[in-house]
């Protein structure tokens, strides 16, 4: 299963919780993102599919908390609607905006409070990895908390590559290679290719691409495309 792709609207469905509409939208039960009450979600991308990883949608209502998540699972937030108070164990606050992040390490103490309705996009993966996904290099590395904004982020140089798709960009190449991908298509539209089969792609879409599936991506419309993208590898981003 490559591609996950979404009813026109459910997007909207999701961010905004419409509780009468049934279509992915439920409860996520063995997510991380406590507080049932408060807090309702959709997985998006799960190890059953495959993948290394899980990718869920959380809507955080006013006030709700989140839980650590299990023993030796690193964290991604990526904060899509409203906002959130991420607080570490040492007292140390940050408010996350849209377009927020922030990377919590595995056995990171910390807690996340909305403020008020809040979406976000979680990653979860646990650092226990097959002997292939090891590094010597990274084995007494010792990750830290990162909180940052992609408006404060410089673009990386990426020769030969358009990885900021304009209306009528797309990838020099048909990619193939042993990552595998986490992708959710936060605004515009155009079409992926993956393996042999095509696939009309909009705002709200969910890829999820395997270790080696030949993938290429086109931006139609009329507005840019952007896209929240996980790739598994390890690497020193310097």
């Amino acid at each position: 299963m490559y591609s996950v792709p979404y009813p026109s609207g459910t997007f909207d469905l999701l961010l905004n919780l419409v509780a009468e509409s049934s279509v992915l939208v439920f409860w996520c039960s063995h997510s991380h993102l406590i507080d049932r009450t408060n807090t309702l979600g959709a997985y998006l991308i799960t190890p059953a599919m495959g993948s290394h990883f899980a990718m869920y949608l959380a809507n955080m209502q006013e006030n709700a908390r989140s839980a650590l998540p299990p023993h030796d699972v690193e964290r991604f937030i990526f904060v899509v609607q409203g906002s959130a108070m991420l607080t570490n164990a040492s007292g140390v606050s940050s408010k996350l905006m849209v377009d927020s992040y922030a990377y919590l390490p595995p056995n990171f103490e910390h807690s996340l409070r909305a403020e008020g309705s809040a979406t976000l996009v979680v990653f979860e993966r646990s650092i226990v990895k097959p002997l292939y996904y090891r590094y010597a290099s990274l084995e007494n590395h010792i990750t830290e908390q990162i909180v940052g904004s992609t408006d404060k982020q410089p673009l990386l140089e990426t020769p030969g590559e358009i990885m900021d798709f304009q209306p009528g960009d797309f990838l020099n190449v048909k990619e193939v290679h042993y990552n595998q991908h986490g992708l959710l298509l936060l605004e515009g539209q155009g079409i992926y290719r993956l393996g042999d089969s095509w696939y009309p792609v909009q705002a709200g879409d969910v890829i999820w691409m395997a270790p080696f599936v030949p993938q290429w991506y086109a931006a139609l419309g009329k507005t840019r495309t952007r896209y929240l993208l996980y790739k598994d590898v390890n690497r020193n981003p310097l």
